[in-house]
């Protein structure tokens, strides 16, 4: 096709998603399958719908890793997995004091949601005790919104969450329905979907997402697009696989960097008014690539992950001033 018409043809995408209309499979087919020298325009394509529901602002959030390690289930990618043989740190839930000064980073570090993240099934309560109480004296405190990711919760826990004044929980897919029982046996793609809408029937804005290159066919990543938009997720964390020494997954090799932007436009076509988040393993999938990105996505993790690093905070603020973009901070 002449320059002019593979524009069209992607700015047709665009405009679909504009008008409400959802892409079909053999259109998210031909984004994930587009040839590299479409790039530009595809990314273009894909920074029209971001520009019209987000401008040019990135939205900015923080993990702690508050409960590390120490976790029964078995899911294939996780260094604090029960299968892991992975060297990290393993201590149990952070007490008050630490998940605050937590948030305290988080606020330095421009971050509108301050993210706190535990290993495990799913909470004690007295776990969830600790972090109900952290999470009311943070809201009384700081300009923060949190999110919590806790695993699999159980009744009456998603309601004191949402009293406690928690904005969002995150449990994410990670992958296809098809895909899941070769990446998880403890619990069931079902059980996350349990979750998620758990949490929407509490007044809790839904964040769940995806981790690309565990084998799943391209198919299957359209596919989990469209249970994302299906749940009606708030915020879609797009992870690529940091594949770490001693997880089942060790040997997975990295997603190409021209795919996994062509990941990001896909997820923005089909949910075009969500936050599309450039989560972990964005610096060892996109390396250089990281400022394109955000022509689809507008929200990114600063700091660290859970047991991997990220890049330095200064940077990611460097990548959205060059690009002339601006950060999103709260106004509570």
């Amino acid at each position: 096709m002449k320059t002019t018409e593979v524009e069209m043809a992607w700015q047709s995408l665009a405009n679909k998603a504009l008008n409400g209309q959802l892409l079909t499979l053999e259109e998210g087919l031909s984004v994930l399958e587009a040839d590299n020298d479409e790039i530009l325009p595809l990314m273009q394509a894909a920074f029209t719908v971001r520009k019209h529901y987000y401008g040019k602002k990135v939205k900015l959030n923080m993990i702690i890793n508050a409960k590390s390690g120490l976790c029964p289930e078995d899911c294939g990618y996780c260094s604090q997995s029960i299968v892991s043989t992975a060297p990290v740190q393993k201590y149990t839930l952070l007490d008050k004091d630490t998940l605050l000064s937590g948030a305290r980073e988080a606020l330095a570090r421009k971050a509108g949601t301050y993210c706190i993240v535990a290993a495990g099934k799913g909470p004690t309560d007295k776990e969830l005790d600790q972090v109900v109480d952290a999470v009311r004296e943070i809201r009384s405190t700081m300009p923060l919104k949190i999110c919590a990711c806790l695993g699999i919760l159980k009744d009456g826990q998603a309601e004191r969450l949402a009293e406690a004044g928690v904005h969002r929980y995150n449990h994410n897919l990670n992958t296809s329905k098809a895909n899941y029982p070769s990446i998880t046996t403890t619990h069931t793609y079902d059980q996350r979907i349990e979750t998620v809408e758990k949490v929407k029937s509490y007044g809790m804005s839904p964040c769940s997402g995806v981790i690309i290159g565990m084998g799943e066919t391209n198919q299957e990543i359209v596919e989990m697009a469209f249970a994302l938009r299906g749940l009606d997720a708030d915020s879609i964390p797009i992870n690529f696989l940091n594949a770490i020494p001693g997880t089942p997954l060790e040997h997975a090799g990295r997603t190409p960097s021209m795919k996994a932007l062509k990941v990001l436009a896909l997820f923005r076509f089909i949910c075009p008014s969500k936050e599309i988040r450039v989560a972990g393993g964005r610096e060892v999938n996109l390396r250089t690539l990281q400022p394109l990105s955000l022509f689809a996505a507008n929200s990114l993790f600063v700091g660290d992950y859970l047991t991997t690093e990220g890049q330095d905070v200064s940077a990611d603020h460097q990548i959205i001033e060059d690009l002339g973009f601006e950060i999103e901070l709260n106004a509570l």
